[in-house]
């Protein structure tokens, strides 16, 4: 890559034409995750779950980014973006598809609430229940619910108390028995989280039919039990979205996990950002609330249960209905490591490639386990991000510790909405004596490297694993993602390097293979795209296909226009967020953007550049957002093995085939599913073929397919 970046100019583009804003990209792609629910051909099941996600989805979207535009509007901040918004446009707009997008995924839930019921799992009222079911839901209410009810008045001696965020509360207005005052009284009741939102009522031992009353309509029924001498004029649900993003002075902190903690403390009291009630609530109870959260807009009236994230878990506790999911899925062990259980021995000889959900994330745990075990194995560090809650390699790390081996683990505490888990981790982690590093200042450790350093004879040989997801078991049985094995000595100096720099003072370092960002992986990229144009201009082979969750990098952008226009064919499959625009004429119509939406997460990001004839690939940690290129530590490795290219080209290509689950965005920011006319290929689905990307079965080449 010897390109000299300055000779090459970006065209100057206007931002109406040739850019996406951030967050309507990010509306656009969870209205493709409430297609899926809205889906018929999908397991009603499965529809419910991809509800619950949309609704979550949001929780977060809300509680981070549009109260960040929020905090931008009180402040006076009225610059715009590289997109061309203002804060307060942007938020208008927002406004609107955000309400729209709710309307419709109520009108979902009404439509796969009927097909349930069909299906025999019915959502009854409390009105309709028999006598024999309310007497056993009065039953529960009494020794299960009623002592864990807390009712909180608001009046002149006892203020309006702590609403906590993303939680049902109760509105109650009531009124003094045999009292002629005129005004009413208000207190709020927060719904216990800890208890099933959805109560099983009595069946018949050989019935099929399945019935539950939510939790909120139980109380709303026995709201007397907490006011007694008041009449309950009416009863309303509501639930509060605050501000959850954290501000943290690391440079001023003395102990970082310490600084996190007091700063969860502060989450729980984040400016209101979103109110949600239920609809036809009492105007009292409703200016109480406004008067409470001040909040004039972002407020949405619902018609129907609240949260409807409460979906994904009762989706799960439903027996007997297996043939209203997918069917399940068995991870296969991956060949390399079943044939011969010696990791070592294997990653000696060769790199190993495994595809996750499809491959079993087993053999990550077991590479651990062998090493915590292994008397030869004299370190092993390794980068923690997320991880589940009863993850096998906590357990395995610290045997290794215990056992007398060099344990470094580096945790990043700002894990959004996993710090509390994180912190608990690396506590566990140093009381079992590893070296436990909280990363850089002012730095996320996004990367997902583990080198594991062994004394074979009288050397040291390294063994590395990279890969695209998260250390985590149990998203790896949802998310797709890829697992890089291998013993490259060049790899294994450049992954010792790295921990080094994260865990001492190092700089200045010249990488032998890894890309890392912050320090060299803007440039590289730009690099490498622009490597493209020149062989483009020069008529050789150039085409560069990348896949990952997110692009928003404007500069990134702008290299990739550029190599569009040099002659560049470029095939993006982005998931979510894409600032890019594709299709415009003189501009990206060489580009093509197309997002996956299916059963699993398509979280893997590869990279793909066809430098001539002589193709190079990469995985990474990272997405081609600002953030991942400049706030956090991210990773690039490239694949040296030829056969583990050619797998990895399979696996893009299924991608670049999908025309079932495959929406393709167009030049006015929205998406479209295209008949091809195609024999229908699923590109999950396919995948779980493992000769399909693994095996000897050869697919087109990328170069080749269109």
């Amino acid at each position: 890559m010897n390109v000299n970046t300055d000779e090459k100019k970006i065209n100057t583009i206007s931002p109406a034409t040739a850019y996406l804003n951030r967050d309507l990209s990010w509306i656009e792609f969870n209205r493709r995750v409430l297609s899926e629910a809205q889906d018929p051909e999908n397991p009603l099941i499965e529809r419910a779950k991809f509800l619950a996600i949309v609704s979550s989805n949001l929780d977060e979207f809300i509680s981070v980014r549009v109260a960040g535009i929020q905090d931008q509007i009180r402040a006076g901040y009225t610059k715009k973006d590289f997109t061309g918004y203002t804060p307060s446009g942007l938020y208008k707009r927002l406004s609107k598809r955000v309400s729209k997008i709710v309307a419709d995924q109520y009108r979902a839930f009404k439509d796969i609430s009927r097909s349930l019921h069909k299906e025999g799992i019915v959502f009854v009222d409390y009105e309709d229940l028999t006598p024999a079911q309310e007497l056993s839901i009065e039953e529960y209410y009494r020794d299960i619910i009623f002592p864990v009810l807390t009712p909180m008045a608001v009046d002149q001696s006892r203020p309006f108390p702590l609403v906590h965020s993303q939680f049902i509360y109760l509105a109650v207005v009531l009124t003094r028995k045999n009292s002629q005052e005129e005004d009413p009284y208000f207190a709020i009741l927060q719904i216990p989280s800890n208890l099933p939102r959805c109560i099983p009522l009595p069946h018949r031992s050989n019935s099929k039919k399945r019935q539950f009353v939510f939790i909120e309509d139980v109380i709303r029924h026995h709201i007397q039990t907490l006011f007694s001498g008041y009449d309950p004029v009416a009863v309303n649900e509501f639930r509060l979205t605050r501000n959850s993003d954290l501000t943290i002075d690391e440079e001023g902190a003395e102990d970082l996990l310490e600084e996190i903690e007091k700063e969860l403390r502060k989450r729980r009291r984040g400016i209101p950002a979103r109110l949600e009630v239920q609809k036809g609530i009492h105007p009292y109870a409703l200016e109480q609330l406004q008067a409470e959260f001040e909040l004039e807009d972002f407020m949405f009236e619902i018609e129907g249960p609240l949260d409807l994230g409460f979906l994904r878990s009762f989706a799960s506790s439903l027996k007997g209905f297996s043939y209203l999911n997918y069917p399940p899925v068995e991870p296969l062990y991956p060949a390399e490591f079943e044939e011969n259980e010696d990791f070592f021995e294997v990653l000696s000889e060769r790199d190993v490639l495994v595809y996750h959900p499809y491959e079993s994330f087993d053999a990550m745990a077991d590479f651990i386990i062998q090493a915590s075990e292994d008397e030869q194995v004299m370190a092993i560090k390794m980068t923690l991000y997320r991880v589940s809650g009863k993850s096998p390699l906590i357990a395995a790390l610290a045997n290794a510790a215990e056992s007398g081996k060099q344990v470094t683990v580096v945790v990043e505490l700002k894990a959004r909405f996993d710090e509390e888990r994180n912190i608990a981790w690396a506590r566990k982690l140093e009381q079992s004596g590893c070296h436990v590093v909280y990363g850089l200042v002012g730095l996320k450790t996004h990367a997902k490297v583990t080198l594991i350093v062994r004394q074979e004879g009288s050397e040291l040989r390294r063994y590395v694993h990279v890969g695209t997801g998260n250390y985590n078991d149990s998203t790896a049985k949802a998310y797709t993602d890829l697992s890089l094995f291998t013993a490259n000595h060049e790899i294994g100096l450049d992954a010792s390097e790295l921990f080094n720099q994260m865990t001492g003072y190092s700089a200045n370092y010249n990488w032998n293979s890894f890309i890392v960002a912050p320090t060299n992986m803007s440039l590289s990229l730009q690099k490498l795209i622009l490597r493209e144009a020149d062989h483009a201009a020069a008529g050789r082979p150039a085409r560069i296909i990348a896949k990952m969750n997110s692009l928003s990098n404007q500069e990134v952008i702008d290299y990739l226009y550029s190599a569009a226009q040099a002659g560049v064919s470029i095939d993006l499959i982005v998931r979510g967020v894409c600032c890019l625009r594709p299709g415009i004429e003189g501009l990206s119509e060489r580009i093509t953007v197309r997002s996956i939406v299916d059963r699993f997460l398509e979280h893997s990001r590869i990279y793909y550049f066809e430098n001539g004839g002589d193709p190079e690939v990469y995985l990474s940690s990272a997405d081609w957002m600002t953030r991942n290129l400049t706030r956090r530590i991210e990773l690039m490795c490239p694949v040296k093995d030829s056969g583990i290219r050619d797998q990895i080209v399979k696996i893009l290509d299924l991608s670049l085939m999908d025309n079932v689950k495959s929406s393709f965005l167009q030049p006015n920011g929205y998406y479209e599913r295209i008949d091809d006319k195609k024999a229908p290929l699923r590109s999950q689905f396919a995948a779980m073929d493992v000769t399909r990307w693994k095996g000897s079965r050869a697919l087109p080449s990328p170069t080749k397919h269109s």
